[in-house]
């Protein structure tokens, strides 16, 4: 992806309309990630790049009444398309940059990100922010609903070792921006990584 935001607005918002519909089966991938994170009642989530809203359900269940949900994204017409489905009904939505999101340090309890990281113009600024609105402690969850070689094939290319998301390189880059990696799991169905917010 560019590092111009345009570019990134202009591709998702041509296909925010059809999102949904274009990946009906991720539903259960993405409530099955959303119980590995571990939230707890009460919780304060961020979804960053949040699209749709396809975690919301899953988040809102897992923090209970109690808790927060807030949806960011950068594209208008994934968080209309949000709206339309009825998901701001479990969060707000919120239309703002995950590189410069408004809101306090430490104010977070957890930060779930769905296929957030390739879009990421400067991944290690990226996850530090994420890092500073997120309490020690907290918790990251880089999670898409494929693995990087169903990914990779679905877009035509072939996985290569300067893959941004291979462990090998994630690594040191969540170690870089204040995350220690608790946890990797990259398979067909699925790509999770767990880490935790360092003191």
């Amino acid at each position: 992806m560019s590092e111009d935001h345009t570019h990134v607005q202009e591709f998702f918002g041509a296909r925010a309309a059809d999102w949904d519909r274009r990946f009906p089966g991720d539903g259960p991938a993405f409530t099955t990630a959303v119980a590995e994170f571990g939230l707890r009642p009460g919780d304060r989530v961020l979804d960053a790049g949040c699209g749709t809203g396809r975690a919301m359900t899953a988040l809102r269940a897992a923090v209970g009444p109690a808790g927060t949900v807030l949806g960011v994204d950068l594209t208008p017409q994934m968080l209309a398309a949000a709206r339309r489905a009825g998901r701001d009904a479990e969060g707000a939505l919120l239309l703002a940059d995950v590189a410069r999101l408004p809101l306090r340090d430490e104010v977070l309890d957890a930060v779930f990100a769905a296929g957030l990281i390739a879009h990421l113009p400067d991944p290690g600024a990226n996850l530090r922010e994420l890092a500073r609105v997120v309490r020690p402690g907290g918790a990251l969850a880089l999670f898409h609903p494929i693995g990087r070689a169903a990914l990779a094939a679905r877009h035509g290319r072939e996985l290569t070792p300067d893959d941004m998301r291979a462990e090998h390189n994630l690594g040191p880059l969540l170690t870089g921006s204040g995350w220690d990696m608790a946890s990797y799991a990259d398979d067909d169905d699925r790509f999770l990584v767990l880490a935790v917010r360092r003191p």
